[in-house]
């Protein structure tokens, strides 16, 4: 049975979402509290986190980004306001999906299932074949540095395969710009950032089949890119 923590200050609410949950054979809790409900999600056990933002103590954005130091389990996160940069802000802090209130407690449920299994298939696969990540035909051998995709093998800078590497282990997590150029570049990081457009484009030419309608790797508007699984 799947585990989900509900962390919600609105006590009608966490329990209408965890009414439905559990009728979908979930095992639930709540906390109503944003410092205590931060303690519980990092010290683990859970498949699944629904994160309100405007919490007590500690607020949802704050929760998300401690998660992500530890944990990439999936987030969902829940908000009665309707600001684009909120959303933008919770996805550029690692949350996977973003359910603006009111909402459907069914749509909540079809969420949580659908995330639960992508996350399930990812782990699977990120540990099937040894030090290999297998994703949709794209195949990133660690030891020997090289990509392929659809067994041909692409032909990658040091550069662009470290950016890959980065973006492919942490699915579906949002990297803004500066963040990609710190911890790909590191310590050579005194020039531009658009480096890193640049070389998403060149990246995107040679593992995508439609760079201009890329499978793999995502912009997101207004805060960067992921890796789309």
């Amino acid at each position: 049975m799947k585990k989900i923590l509900i962390i919600e200050d609105e006590k009608a609410i966490a329990e209408l979402e965890r009414d439905y949950l559990e009728s979908h054979s979930f095992a639930v809790e709540i906390e109503g509290r944003g410092d205590v409900g931060l303690q519980k999600a990092v010290e683990g056990g859970y498949d699944l986190i629904i994160l309100d933002l405007m919490l007590p103590k500690v607020d949802g954005f704050e929760i998300c980004r401690q998660i992500r130091q530890t944990s990439d389990i999936p987030v969902l996160m829940v908000t009665a306001k309707k600001d684009d940069i909120d959303k933008i802000r919770g996805l550029g802090l690692g949350a996977d999906d973003y359910l603006t209130k009111p909402f459907s407690p069914s749509e909540l449920v079809a969420r949580v299932k659908a995330h639960l299994s992508r996350y399930e298939r990812l782990t699977g696969e990120r540990g099937g074949v040894g030090n290999q990540i297998h994703i949709r035909g794209l195949t990133i051998d660690k030891p020997s540095r090289r990509v392929t995709i659809h067994e041909q093998e692409a032909q990658l800078t040091a550069k662009e395969y470290d950016l890959l590497l980065l973006l492919a282990t942490h699915p579906n997590r949002v990297f803004d710009k500066e963040e990609l150029f710190e911890r790909v570049w590191g310590l050579e990081s005194v020039g531009d950032i658009a480096t890193v457009t640049v070389h998403i484009r060149r990246l995107r030419e040679k593992i995508e089949h439609d760079p201009s309608n890329p499978q793999y790797i995502e912009t997101i508007w207004g805060v960067g890119y992921r890796f789309k699984v």
